[in-house]
């Protein structure tokens, strides 16, 4: 008798064994079977008996592998429900049209990209004729990320379908007349079409997993029942080594998403070779998605291939199929059949048997044409097999030649998807495989034609029926008609207007303390996303945990450690916080999805994205370019900013920069508040901009960043007269005389611009300058020196037209006859963005460098920005004009130990 000990892994002794008899019985019986029939027959035995394990629902492990084979054989295929040939007809139109763009267009030296298409095609035409949903059906439809680089072939379908004109293909990649056709999938570029931009390697696939979770949010939360909403993310296999491709496979799987699909297009190749040149891209990714709660169909081989796995009797084809890495399989699409004899089938003596039996035009039919992503059988099975599995995302993992149908200079070859064009034979060879009515005569200064079967031809009627049959065009974007949100109560921004007294308060506090008001309101209030990356309590929101509660699709399973208490954290189905974990990438995608659900779904939603200031752009800038593409709307917060305000946490978590990198993004609106009045005058002006009655002519389109503290301050009443200032970045907060210094009647003067937590500091320096040298100083709220700039720029771009503007900036300071000092918590270059539009004598005072930790005071001192560092610099300035004793700057670094 077989010892089940000596047999198993020590690690398995924990485990009770309650017949050991029974136990050493089957390990037996597989030693049995690896000696009298092999040990690939034992492995095949195991795997097969794990997979019934799993499909009758035992508790085990999941076979992270499966075999590199179809997961649906060709007998349990469905029928397709439409008529095939009309669609290869229309496929093969498509196929036409995206080379001949891109190739027209590379006369002008634009660029394009033809393989990724040709190889996708059959992906794409498969979804629009049968599965994806318009927009004009019910509900929103469905979902659509396409992969940039297949665009050509978008455009060639939309021509087709009569939303395009030849005059808009010859367009392609040439926009700045205002009517050509963008690259890549850009919605601010193309809005009637393009709803989500997915160039951005591994955004897509991030944004389609968030996308199809805030689908669940809304309809969890009664916003809008979009349970019949798929989302369709096709991405690359190349592309899937981002980190953001696979970064939220985990959460897709644990919260179920069965409405979102993943297709991945497995060409085997990347831009400059093989994906995985001695593995097997496929097999890897199968493992890490079923690793990670995925359902995988994998339609990797053609029909050709049926003759050859019934003739596998011994197993030898699977196992050579799975053991031949991904180059050697690109290899072979470019081989001739007596290569592929020898170095395929010739490692093995049953498969030098099975080749004997196949004929070379077999072979090759196999070999170079016969893969599951280019037959619609095939792809429509792994479709239908999405759409039916519930409680898990899907992946399909589809196998293609990149360059298919272009002619064997294309396909499979190392530099095709730097190949932008086709000679005219190679289309005319291309026409011929395709069946295309196209004839030579069309080729006229010999410049390939476009081809269109015509407006009430077979096709194009098949093809409108069936989007009519599915909800409409697709893809789609649709800015709905949606009337303008009622404003908020005014009591919840004046409610600052009057200051805090002798009461210290942090704008962070006071950004948090606004919104618990406006998610009060009874018309807005639901609208309000809160997005938070497992940092709440830093910002003090966790009294939102009891009231909003958490979102989770499962509710609360257990009972929190903290029920007892006020605060407690709750978990709800209908939660209305986004606490997403530490990932600033993962809450950037919720609050892309959000920011872009007034046109995704004709629901417009207000997110506000709160996080450490120095790990929001700096970490996700990306993918605020994208959701500036996507010409979503709501609130970033900057928390916790500056460079030294955040005491203690050192070089990595002090920003010195993010206003810089926001400034950068022609869609943000970058503040820098000093005030908690500030903070709710510019909250209120972008829910009138975004969401409420936009002026005539102004932008929409926008989202705001605003940059707030963790440092306690005494808030003070807000001045009158000063909104203008406030929204266009800059106003006078006091004078020196207003500020109650005394100052002789002669004094120098000098004006300090200080912006967020940098206005302390410059108070203080107004007081020292008075008190310690007899200079009055007045101090302006640089609220937003982005917008000052960009205001100035297009006054001088106004004045090339002839145009006569005056920059607010010169507006602002105009009678001001004495220097200037600005001075931020930021590097000099986020106030330096304005110094050539001003008239006055100007410098400025910045955090520039690497963070460091000490106390607040210690790190101002180090940077020179502290208030004696500014009185140093103001009468260094001074002294310049000659309005001040030279002395008196050395006298004063002494005094202050600079």
């Amino acid at each position: 008798m077989i010892d089940p000990v000596a047999k198993f892994p020590s690690e398995l002794d924990q485990l009770p064994d309650r017949d050991t008899e029974e136990t050493a019985e089957w390990a037996a019986s597989l030693d049995a079977v690896a000696k009298a029939a092999g040990p690939h027959r034992a492995a095949y035995l195991m795997r097969r008996t794990l997979q019934h394990a799993e499909g009758a629902g035992l508790a085990l492990p999941k076979l992270l592998e499966t075999d590199y084979v179809n997961t649906i054989p060709s007998s349990a295929e469905p029928v397709i429900d439409g008529d095939e040939e009309m669609e290869r007809r229309i496929t093969a139109w498509n196929r036409w049209n995206a080379a001949a763009m891109v190739t027209r267009g590379s006369k002008y030296g634009v660029g394009g990209h033809i393989a990724t298409f040709a190889s996708a095609a059959w992906l794409y035409e498969t979804g629009f004729n049968h599965f994806f949903r318009g927009k004009e059906g019910d509900g929103s439809g469905d979902q659509l990320y396409i992969q940039g680089h297949a665009s050509p072939g978008i455009y060639a379908r939309a021509f087709l379908d009569g939303r395009l004109t030849e005059a808009h293909l010859d367009k392609f990649r040439q926009e700045s007349a205002g009517d050509g056709l963008p690259s890549y999938p850009h919605p601010r570029r193309l809005p009637w079409l393009w709803e989500f931009p997915t160039v951005s390697m591994g955004l897509g696939p991030l944004s389609a997993i968030y996308q199809a979770r805030f689908n669940r949010y809304l309809t969890n939360r009664n916003i809008k029942d979009v349970s019949n909403s798929h989302v369709w993310a096709f991405l690359g296999d190349g592309e899937m080594d981002e980190p953001e491709s696979t970064a939220a496979l985990a959460l897709a799987a644990r919260e179920g998403l069965d409405n979102l699909t993943f297709v991945i297009n497995c060409n085997l190749q990347r831009l400059d070779g093989p994906v995985r040149a001695n593995f097997k891209i496929v097999q890897e990714l199968e493992a890490q998605f079923r690793g990670a709660g995925w359902n995988v169909v994998k339609s990797l081989w053609g029909g050709a291939w049926d003759e050859l796995f019934q003739l596998d009797t011994t197993g030898a084809l699977v196992r050579r199929l799975r053991e031949v890495p991904d180059a050697q399989v690109q290899t072979y699409q470019t081989r001739d059949a007596a290569y592929i004899r020898e170095d395929f089938f010739g490692k093995d003596p049953a498969l030098v048997e099975m080749a004997k039996l196949l004929s070379d035009d077999k072979i090759l039919e196999c070999f170079h044409l016969s893969r599951g992503g280019h037959e619609p059988r095939k792809v429509y099975a792994a479709y239908k097999a999405a759409l039916s599995h519930k409680g898990a995302p899907t992946v399909i993992l589809a196998q293609t030649v990149k360059g298919f149908t272009l002619g064997e200079g294309f396909a499979s070859k190392n530099a095709n998807h730097q190949m932008k064009k086709l000679t005219n034979d190679e289309f005319k060879n291309m026409r011929d495989l395709l069946e295309l009515p196209i004839s030579d005569a069309q080729f006229v200064d010999g410049q390939v034609p476009y081809g269109h079967p015509g407006a009430d031809s077979p096709e194009v009627r098949y093809l409108q029926e069936r989007r009519a049959a599915l909800g409409g065009p697709a893809p789609a974007r649709r800015s709905h008609a949606i009337e303008a949100l009622p404003a908020p109560a005014d009591k919840s921004f004046a409610a600052f207007d009057k200051g805090s007294g002798s009461q210290s308060m942090a704008t962070t506090m006071a950004f948090v303390r606004l919104m618990k008001d406006l998610i009060r309101d009874k018309t807005t209030g639901k609208r309000w996303v809160p997005i938070v990356p497992d940092e709440a309590r830093t910002f003090g929101m966790e009294s939102l945990f009891p009231s909003l509660g958490i979102y989770s699709p499962k509710g609360q399973t257990y009972e929190p450690v903290d029920r007892d208490q006020l605060m407690y954290y709750r978990e709800a189905k209908d939660g209305q916080i986004l606490n997403e974990g530490i990932t600033e990438a993962g809450s950037m995608a919720d609050f892309i999805a959000a920011a872009s659900a007034y046109a995704t779904h004709g629901e417009p939603m207000i997110p506000f994205y709160i996080f450490y200031s120095m790990f929001g752009w700096q970490r996700t800038a990306d993918q605020m370019w994208q959701l500036g593409d996507q010409l979503g709307r709501g609130f970033l917060v900057g928390a916790t900013a500056g460079r030294t305000t955040l005491t203690g946490e050192g070089l990595q978590h002090a920003d010195g920069h993010s206003p810089v990198i926001a400034a950068t993004n022609p869609a943000a609106l970058s503040y820098d508040p000093a005030f908690a009045y500030e903070v709710a005058a510019i909250v209120k002006e972008g829910l009138r901009r975004m969401y409420g009655e936009a002026a005539p002519g102004e932008d929409r389109d926008v989202f705001y960043y605003l940059t707030v503290y963790n440092e306690p301050m005494p808030q003070p009443a807000k001045p009158a007269g000063i909104d203008e200032g406030i929204i266009k970045g800059l106003y006078r907060f006091n004078t020196a005389e207003s500020a109650g210094v005394t100052v002789p009647g002669n004094a120098p003067r000098i004006q300090l611009l200080g912006s967020g937590t940098a206005i302390h500091w410059t108070l203080e320096a107004q007081k020292l300058l008075a008190e310690e040298w007899g200079v009055a100083a007045d101090v302006w709220s640089a609220t937003s020196w982005t917008e000052l700039r960009r205001d100035a720029l297009e006054a001088d771009a106004a004045l090339l037209r002839g145009e006569e503007r005056t920059p607010f900036i010169r507006t602002a300071l105009e009678g001001v006859d004495s220097p200037v000092l600005a001075v931020s918590d930021y590097m000099r270059q986020v106030p330096d963005q304005i110094a050539q539009w001003v008239e006055q004598d100007y410098s400025s005072l910045g955090a520039d460098g690497f963070g460091l930790s000490d106390t607040r005071e210690a790190a101002r001192r180090h940077f020179g920005v502290d208030a004696q560092s500014i009185v140093v610099a103001a009468l260094a300035q001074l002294a310049k004009r000659g309005e001040v004793p030279v002395t008196a700057v050395k006298e004063a670094r002494e005094r202050y130990g600079l």
